[in-house]
């Protein structure tokens, strides 16, 4: 699944993951290659991303990793679009 993680200053990051889970604004959920289509709003919380993730040097810092191996973004806020296996974040 194709993922693409958005602020209003840059793309933060882009490429193939395997799963990523977003908080949700009624709970934590996340979403595997072939999920249904959603549009969501997100709270504030940690996009938490796992697969091969590759950052690029200009935006790694905004990232860390938890105990999982998961790449992991703060967020105060933010949309999320998933369809046909592309998921688009628009994060603040």
């Amino acid at each position: 699944m194709y993922l693409e993680i958005v602020s209003p200053e840059a793309t933060l990051f882009a490429g193939e993951v395997t799963s990523v889970t977003v908080p949700g604004i009624n709970g934590e959920f996340q979403m595997l290659k072939d999920h249904a289509p959603i549009v969501s709003l997100l709270q504030e919380g940690k996009v938490k991303i796992a697969g091969n993730v590759t950052l690029e040097k200009a935006h790694a810092s905004k990232f860390s990793k938890d105990s999982d191996g998961n790449t992991v973004l703060p967020i105060t806020s933010g949309t999320i679009e998933l369809k046909n296996n592309k998921v688009i974040v628009l994060a603040d």
